[in-house]
């Protein structure tokens, strides 16, 4: 009886690590990261991830908080019964039905009340599918600014995003961002185009948020293009645990490793990704071609809609 004790113990340190890793990977930070934000050792988030050691209350609800989910979304994926209910009428619809009841949704409880918002448009996405070089030459092609709210946030803030996370945390972070986005709706009634971080649809509020007042575009890729245009960029955020000790340079095993991390992040956002109304895969396609099917995409612009 007490081997299946000890079984049973086993089986959930090894579920709890790898709710811990899953919402990292969602979360888009490295575990130094984490380790920075919690107060907690790289060494014992290493153990909590391989599901060893002890865990305390009070470790969990560090994680957590660093991790700006309560302990219970730590230690539970259940949803509410309400949305469960309501999970479990979607679940049985067809694809053409599901959009229908998305629409209803979004007309009966404000997600498309707010004016403007099918001439503003977000990407979304990870770093590395192409969300700066299509945004800037739609927002050129449609006559509006180009923003970027990771810079917006700084600007928001005061200081760098790195400053923003050292001093406040993710939590403080969010902060921010949705008043920066709050801000760039308010200041573009007209139009704008806005490129986003990759791990915005991971907060719930601040996708809703962001919903109610952007028409989304997720901007994907495979992982391979992901990560081979991210080293082009020379920027491996946030996979910096991945890099060599001697002169910055990823080696090949450090290399799969990163790949792996970015095929995790998708796979844990992939779900999240798809709320957006509409998705470009610029896999195996030029920037020009990518553009076409982004302009194809979003709501014809304010312009185009007068002239006819």
């Amino acid at each position: 009886m007490q081997a299946m004790t000890d079984i049973e113990s086993r089986a959930t340190l090894v579920d709890l690590g790898a709710r811990v890793r899953a919402w990292r990977a969602r979360r888009g930070m490295t575990r130094k990261q984490l380790a920075a934000d919690s107060g907690l050792s790289e060494r014992f988030l290493a153990d909590v991830e391989g599901g060893k050691g002890n865990v305390s209350i009070n470790s969990l609800e560090a994680a957590a908080r660093a991790l700006n989910i309560t302990l219970l979304d730590l230690l539970q994926d259940a949803p509410r019964p309400a949305l469960a209910r309501v999970h479990n009428l979607l679940g049985r619809l067809e694809e053409g039905q599901l959009d229908q009841a998305y629409g209803m949704l979004a007309s009966t409880f404000g997600l498309s009340d707010a004016h403007g918002r099918e001439r503003r448009i977000a990407l979304v996405g990870l770093r590395g599918a192409g969300k700066t070089t299509l945004g800037g030459q739609l927002a050129a092609q449609r006559g509006v600014p180009f923003v970027e709210l990771d810079r917006e946030i700084e600007r928001e803030a005061g200081t760098s995003m790195n400053e923003i996370l050292l001093l406040h945390g993710q939590a403080g972070y969010r902060r921010y961002e949705r008043r920066a986005l709050l801000r760039i709706a308010e200041e573009h009634a007209g139009g704008v185009v806005m490129t986003t971080g990759g791990s915005i649809v991971s907060e719930r509020e601040t996708f809703d948020l962001l919903q109610s007042h952007f028409h989304c575009v997720w901007v994907k890729a495979s992982p391979e293009e992901h990560m081979s245009r991210v080293v082009a960029q020379g920027d491996m955020r946030p996979f910096d645990a991945a890099r060599g000790e001697t002169d910055g340079e990823l080696s090949r095993s450090a290399m799969g490793e990163a790949l792996d991390d970015i095929r995790r992040i998708l796979a844990s956002r992939e779900a999240l990704y798809a709320r957006a109304d509409s998705v470009v895969d610029t896999a195996a396609r030029s920037v020009k071609q990518s553009l076409k099917d982004l302009e194809r995409a979003v709501p014809a612009a304010k312009d185009k809609l007068e002239a006819a």
